[in-house]
């Protein structure tokens, strides 16, 4: 990798005295024990000390911030609440780091046209929490939920585990106020339904901060549903659970939420949370339907015979919310509990057809075997979106190397059977020089265009997403800038 900016470097000072007079008092953290709690994300492996940490309060000191980082030349790295896990929040050592914390308030909730705008800052949960008194809730529901800020889940395009019905972040924007890397604020959307020309708003779904920061966020409330109720079933195989997935999504029926779960992952909920699972069963899937109580009731009873004909030795349906929830809450608690059984984990995302999730979960097992690494395995089942928590120890640099090379192992698993690299966490530096086996170059250098017309100078969030830089004045040559995009060398535990 080619070294730090040295007259970056050299300009520290100054470019500290720069943003203190952008952003005064203590929104600038520029001394080695404040910025520590920012120099990783969630895939907490690899770690960088920032040049310097910002933290603006108003959408002007965000303008005026990415202006004077676009005048001088100076690299920005957005950051939500640092709960990726492909490392797209992770610093660069000659870049800013711009925090989005303290853009946390809920701004408008218009029940009539059922949405509300929010800062970035707002949890994913603080949305639901503010409307639900009326009977409303925000659909999408990361397990990150009660700590990752609405803005984050853009930046990723988040899902979570009612997805499978209610969609991906995407399909439940209304409005963005972004910040181009110029200092331009630019409004799409808005409170109605569809917006004219371009879709620009889905552009920057998904885009991981490359293309702009955002400072607002419109977002669709929905009506809680009339009735929820969640099944639970056990198998003795995991691949009768797998099979049962697909055999309720090929009979028609599109549950709120179906997860999956392998045998380790079970138990490990269940000491954690006491969710009442069966620790004797291989697989686990929690399937809810939720709508009228009479549709609810008649799809349950389907779901119930379809999972008997696959083998399900454990079925219980919940009788009342609260049993409902805690079914939910050992799943929501599933990769937190794995810290019982491993000092560290990788939390891979990839997704793969359903109908292939019987063949991945097999070879997934012989990888295993092969690096010498136990996975453990959880799904959101419905839409094919895999969870490996690969189990390792930081502290034996051979057990890392082993966890990485097996991580890549299973991305182009996903690939070779007709799936995505990614589901919801993004490409980051995790995936980053795996671009290249779902992508040809031609697709990578029409999404660098993409790149080159929002920040032409290649400062946001570099050294993220993108295997190798093109130049923007090169592209229609297909030039290759010889080397990568400037990032300094991955330093680890």
């Amino acid at each position: 990798m080619p070294p730090l900016d040295p007259g970056i470097l050299a300009r520290r000072s100054q470019i500290v005295a720069a943003l203190r007079a952008i952003v005064p008092g203590e929104g600038v953290i520029d001394d080695v024990e404040g910025m520590k709690p920012y120099e990783c994300d969630a895939l907490s492996a690899y770690r960088q000390m920032p040049l310097v940490v910002v933290l603006p309060q108003t959408v002007d000191q965000v303008s005026r911030i990415l202006r004077y980082c676009q005048d001088e030349g100076v690299k920005v790295v957005p950051r939500g609440a640092g709960t990726s896990l492909s490392g797209g929040s992770m610093p660069v050592g000659d870049a800013i780091l711009l925090g989005m914390a303290k853009f946390n308030r809920v701004l408008e909730i218009d029940y009539d046209n059922r949405c509300a705008r929010v800062q970035p800052g707002v949890t994913n949960l603080g949305i639901t929490h503010a409307v639900q008194h009326e009977g409303f809730y925000y659909a999408p529901d990361p397990s990150s939920q009660i700590a990752c800020s609405i803005g984050g889940n853009v930046a990723e395009n988040s899902g979570g585990v009612h997805s499978l019905k209610y969609g991906l972040t995407t399909n439940n924007l209304l409005g963005l106020e972004i910040v181009l890397m110029n200092g331009e604020v630019v409004r799409l959307g808005g409170k109605h339904l569809d917006s004219e020309g371009y879709d620009l708003m889905g552009l920057m779904t998904g885009s991981e901060g490359l293309l702009g920061v955002v400072t607002e966020v419109t977002v669709r409330l929905l009506r809680k549903p009339s009735t929820a109720r969640a099944v639970l079933m056990g198998f003795s195989t995991e691949s009768g659970a797998a099979d049962c997935v697909a055999a309720i999504i090929a009979a028609g029926i599109i549950p709120g939420g179906m997860e999956m779960m392998d045998k380790d992952a079970v138990q490990c909920a269940e000491n954690y949370v006491g969710a009442g699972y069966p620790l004797d069963a291989e697989g686990l899937l929690i399937v809810e339907l939720d709508g009228p109580a009479v549709e609810v009731d008649y799809l349950i009873e389907r779901v119930a015979a379809l999972g008997r004909e696959r083998g399900a030795t454990t079925l219980r349906v919940s009788e009342d919310e609260a049993q409902r929830t805690l079914f939910w809450a050992g799943r929501k608690a599933a990769f937190p509990a794995v810290g019982q059984i491993s000092p560290d984990y990788m939390c891979l995302d990839g997704s793969v057809p359903r109908a292939k999730l019987v063949e991945v979960l097999a070879r997934m097992r012989e990888m295993s075997k092969k690096h010498r690494l136990r996975v453990v395995n959880v799904f959101h089942a419905g839409d094919g979106n895999l969870h490996p928590l690969i189990l390792f120890d930081a502290n034996d640099p051979d057990e890392l190397r082993r966890c990485e090379e097996f991580g890549a192992d299973i991305l182009r698993l996903c690939v070779e059977v007709g799936g995505v690299l990614t589901g919801e966490h993004g490409v980051g530096i995790e995936k980053r020089d795996l671009m290249g086996v779902q992508f040809t170059q031609i697709d990578l250098d029409q999404q660098m265009r993409v790149k080159c017309a929002f920040d032409p100078d290649h400062l946001l969030n570099p050294g993220k997403v993108f295997p190798q830089l093109r130049r923007c004045a090169e592209l229609g040559r297909l030039v290759v800038h010889k080397g990568q995009i400037p990032f300094p060398d991955l330093p680890r535990f």
